[in-house]
């Protein structure tokens, strides 16, 4: 961050304090003190940030696709490839496993080189996986396809952490949470594809020939999409706006390179008590998340054999309830500034939600899970924005990107467990027993939620620069100075 700062800096920081923005491009204009010196800095929204945000949410939605795209047809795929069903899960668990030791060097990368090269590492990356799977589609090509979800599962450690670094670069402080909020829903969207369109592309047909057919079919229309946005990408996505979009943001960008450290950000981080209850509490909310879709397939089967494509359904209500969710949460959030309230509310609720799925999972009706899969869904996959904007609240000025880093890690560690114990409980007690397993953990993380010590950094940094502002114009009113000096100086 800091050499890339220092680079901005020398480059651009001239330019920025005397030269206007594009009238095209400009939404908002305002000015604030620039640390204690009086100057003023200028400060913009642009209307490309919403064209910025949707892209990333569009490449994050073809990466999150192709994570589900094989547990939620498990068992074809098990029949087609001639694996055990716990190599078939593997395929969706080294999307978690990748992103552990892979996380600090991305967010390393991420803090300094920026947005964009990191959004073109990552698009590269997700690419080539979806090319090499599509020459995967026979049955004794199985490590074939491992090495291209491999490469798909890099990525993704190149995707996750980006939403809350995104927002803070180019959105408005009463805007982040929403911004936030549009980056988890491109990924929450390609999961809810990941759970509709496999089982409607690849039937349950036993002959191998067909099978492979319909499976390549899948394959190339992933490799299709992923490329058109790769494309995009390289033309479109910029590094940040001209001009800084919030006071936090340019107060930021002040930071020199003797000023900061990446490790000792870290270290500052992991000493951060309320922070680290936060990442806990996420990592076990999203690693049940993950395991409920890795396994929904086999938990769903069980109780309704035959019902593949139903079972689908399931997971794409789970998704589409969880990504109105997001958005919801993320607008109320940007309203009212209630972090820690809000988040404990939708945790205790993804709690009631997974022990009423738990119980009525084997009803024998179809309609009964459908609703409970969307309430659990609308709070679980929900909560999701809401722990990347209060880790950004409580670890302020430190980087989005490495706080966001780290909730990941801890959900990624948490869904590999949770997946792999779940899975052996389903086998030997049933999917019951697995259910109540995550409900225990969850109340677990609802108590740490409570814990949690609020502590709005980035609020309160906004809040102390707009006082400034207001302070310094008083003053300069109250001085004799006529208001359109105080404009030709911009300090209005």
């Amino acid at each position: 961050m800091g050499d890339r700062r220092a680079q901005d800096a020398k480059e651009n920081g001239p330019h920025l304090a005397s030269t206007a923005p594009n009238p095209a491009e400009q939404v908002e204009c305002s000015s604030i003190p620039n640390g204690d010196s009086g100057s003023a800095l200028t400060t913009s929204l642009y209307k490309k940030r919403w064209a910025i945000v949707f892209l990333f949410s569009s490449y994050s939605l073809s990466n999150a696709y192709q994570w589900i795209q094989y547990g939620i047809i498990s068992n074809i795929i098990v029949k087609f490839y001639t694996v055990e069903a716990f190599a078939v899960d593997w395929l969706s668990m080294i999307y978690m496993l990748t992103y552990i030791p892979f996380i600090f060097p991305v967010t390393w990368l991420l803090d300094k080189k920026g947005l964009r090269v990191t959004a073109l590492v990552a698009n590269a990356l997700n690419c080539a996986g979806t090319w090499i799977k599509v020459a995967s589609a026979k049955p004794e090509l199985f490590w074939v396809t491992m090495v291209g979800q491999l490469l798909s599962s890099l990525a993704q450690v190149f995707i996750l952490g980006m939403p809350a670094r995104l927002a803070s670069v180019w959105f408005g402080a009463d805007e982040v949470s929403t911004a936030c909020s549009i980056g988890v829903f491109g990924n929450q969207m390609g999961i809810a594809i990941g759970f509709l369109v496999p089982p409607i592309l690849v039937p349950n047909v036993d002959d191998m020939t067909e099978l492979a057919y319909h499976i390549r079919i899948m394959f190339y229309i992933s490799a299709g999409v992923a490329t058109f946005i790769f494309v995009l990408v390289i033309i479109v996505f910029q590094e940040r706006p001209e001009l800084p979009p919030t006071q936090a943001q340019a107060q930021a960008r002040s930071i020199q390179p003797d000023e900061y450290s990446y490790m000792a950000s870290i270290f500052r981080l992991l000493r951060n008590k309320p922070f680290m209850l936060l990442v806990v509490s996420y990592g076990l909310n999203v690693g049940c998340f993950y395991a409920i879709s890795t396994l929904l397939n086999r938990m769903i089967i069980e109780h309704y054999p035959g019902e593949e494509v139903n079972a689908g359904r399931i997971g794409l209500t789970i998704v589409i309830a969880g990504m109105a969710g997001s958005l919801i949460c993320g607008i109320w959030l940007d309203k009212t500034k209630t972090y820690k309230q809000t988040t404990l509310v939708v945790y205790v609720l993804s709690l009631v939600g997974m022990l009423v799925y738990a119980f009525t999972l084997n009803l024998g009706h179809l309609w009964v899970v459908f609703v409970t899969a969307g309430v659990l869904g609308f709070f679980m996959t929900g909560y999701l924005p809401l722990g990347f904007e209060f880790a950004v609240e409580l670890t302020y000025p430190e980087s989005e990107g490495t706080s966001s880093g780290l909730l990941n890690c801890s959900a990624q560690i948490f869904g590999i467990i949770f997946t792999i114990s779940q899975g052996k409980i389903i086998d030997k007690w049933g999917t019951l027993a697995g259910n109540i397993f995550l409900c225990i953990f969850l109340l677990i993380g609802t108590v740490m939620t409570g814990l949690i010590k609020s502590d709005l950094r980035r609020q309160k940094a906004n809040q102390q620069t707009e006082v400034q502002t207001v302070s310094k114009i008083t003053a300069d009113l109250e001085g004799g100075v006529s208001p359109p000096e105080i404009l030709k100086e911009g300090k209005l």
